[in-house]
């Protein structure tokens, strides 16, 4: 009996073992699971069929010249890697707005509902207006995800009244949030500056 609790405990262990990543895994569009491939300087690997297209723009309101990189272009699981600098070692953003396969590991994705971010927040968010640079974009305030490197815009499916525009948190009723209907049009995995 003894040596069959033994089996059955490493057994038990083996399968809560996180299976490794590899080209084939369906984690592989797990976007923390993307900066980790990054961090081992897996890409090529990991993504081989992902057509990678390099260049160099500006960013940050066109205030910052960076590299970048895009995976999957001009698909729907297109992708768009911004360097922190021009040795490609290490991503100061993820970002992605398509409808594609990627997701963060919450299971936030292009398309997830304002309702359904504040259940994985396991508590209430803000958002900016829209119609500028940062459209949309949520504040986490204090829920789950406020320390977490996901930031998540939102837009809503009809144009919104003209109160809602603008640079400024929105202050919006249940019946506004119901009437906006509105979803996650972009996610941005932010690097860790503290690293």
């Amino acid at each position: 009996m003894k040596k069959l609790l033994i089996v059955a405990l490493i057994i038990l262990a083996s399968g809560c073992k996180s299976r490794k990543l590899t080209a084939d895994s369906a984690e592989k569009y797990q976007l923390e699971n993307l900066a980790e491939v990054i961090s081992k300087n897996d890409l090529q690997k990991i993504y081989p069929e992902a057509e990678i297209a390099e260049g160099i723009d500006l960013f940050e309101e066109g205030t910052e010249q960076r590299a970048y990189s895009i995976l999957y272009p001009n698909t729907s699981d297109e992708l768009l890697i911004i360097w922190d600098d021009k040795t490609k070692n290490k991503p100061h953003q993820i970002y992605t707005e398509n409808d594609g396969r990627w997701k963060t590991k919450e299971g936030i994705e292009v398309g997830t509902s304002y309702e359904d971010l504040v259940e994985i927040n396991e508590g209430a968010i803000d958002f900016y207006g829209f119609g500028w640079d940062y459209s949309g974009a949520v504040d986490w305030k204090d829920g789950k995800m406020k320390d977490s490197n996901v930031r998540v815009f939102l837009a809503p499916v009809d144009a919104p009244p003209k109160s809602f525009y603008g640079d400024q948190i929105i202050k919006a009723d249940p019946e506004d949030i119901i009437n906006l209907d509105l979803k996650v049009r972009a996610i941005i995995f932010q690097n860790d500056t503290k690293s």
